[in-house]
């Protein structure tokens, strides 16, 4: 009877240590249960709604010809000359829109972290295009490409770039290039002000102490400013990789993928498959591939901005 108690009363503490542990645990998770309610709700529900869609058949032209279909939607991309098509169309898009506004908007940056009679105001004018909703940018740029009403033809016409002043939108073996410099234009200010706030946060007395030690420029750059920049700009170039690449806004207005589908990238593909041709599951399945790649994309670049960090 003794031992019975002695081994109920041992039991009694363990338990309601072992409850409070859980509870000091759970509490966090309890505080922060209505924002992970909504986030889940907002984010990943819609998204796992989306993904299902891929593996059925719905389209709005054949209301009556709906269900599951499985991998159906993923065995056509592969014949769908289309699809490939805006596969290596979005990566000359992303390439080119992400290799130049990257180098445009860190020399800018450092520009901007001189100091320099007026720096405020040619700040207020770098970042000015980032203001300017995506919509205008793009009705801008066709007009600027426009040769009846635009001077970007005759200028080039005249710098000999161009044999005669034409449309370049309408030209499938240069009409990318198009969209590619709206995007440009559009995206340096991104890169301009996260690199410049980098930029800003470099202690001043490392550069003290190189321009003592007798370092060049370039030195200086390759030795203090890129190492410290190197995890911002990992992180920069992923964001802005995958907004470029799930970006239909430019191209839609100014060409709608066209001419002849030189300019169609999968995030218009999938834009025109579902809203034109009304076919949801089929639309889905090419924005499954589209958040595949660019998973995985991410997380390589995650991986290498982690090893960076380390080395630093």
């Amino acid at each position: 009877m003794s031992s019975s108690f002695s081994a109920t009363s041992a039991s009694g503490p363990g338990r309601k240590r072992f409850f409070g542990n859980l509870s000091a645990l759970a509490e966090p998770y309890l505080y922060l249960s209505p924002a992970l309610i909504l986030i889940g709700l907002v984010m990943f529900v819609p998204l796992a709604i989306g993904i299902s869609y891929a593996f059925q058949a719905i389209s709005l032209l054949n209301p009556f010809e709906t269900g599951w279909v499985g991998f159906e939607h993923f065995e056509a991309l592969y014949s769908d000359r289309k699809f490939w098509k805006s596969l290596v169309n979005t990566f000359w898009w992303t390439l080119g829109s992400v290799f130049f506004q990257f180098f445009l908007g860190l020399g800018l940056a450092i520009l901007l972290n001189q100091a320099f009679v007026g720096r405020r105001l040619v700040q207020a004018l770098v970042f000015l295009p980032w203001a300017v909703p995506t919509f205008l940018s793009a009705l801008t740029w066709a007009w600027l490409f426009n040769p009846v009403i635009g001077p970007l033809p005759h200028w080039l016409a005249a710098l000999g770039i161009l044999s005669e002043p034409f449309n370049i939108l309408s030209d499938p073996s240069i009409a990318m290039w198009g969209p590619i410099t709206a995007n440009i234009w559009f995206g340096i200010p991104f890169f301009a002000i996260t690199l410049l706030a980098a930029l800003q946060s470099i202690p001043g007395e490392l550069y003290e102490a190189a321009a003592i030690d007798g370092a060049t420029v370039w030195q200086t750059f390759f030795k203090i400013t890129l190492p410290f920049l190197a995890p911002m700009i990992a992180i920069t170039v992923m964001l802005r990789t995958i907004w470029i690449a799930n970006f239909a806004d430019l191209i839609f207005v100014m060409t709608g993928g066209g001419p002849a589908n030189s300019t169609q990238i999968l995030s218009t593909y999938i834009f025109t498959t579902a809203f034109r041709k009304l076919d949801f599951g089929y639309a889905s399945a090419i924005a499954v591939v589209l958040l595949l790649l660019l998973l995985a994309y991410a997380a390589v670049l995650l991986k290498m901005r982690k090893a960076l960090v380390q080395v630093n």
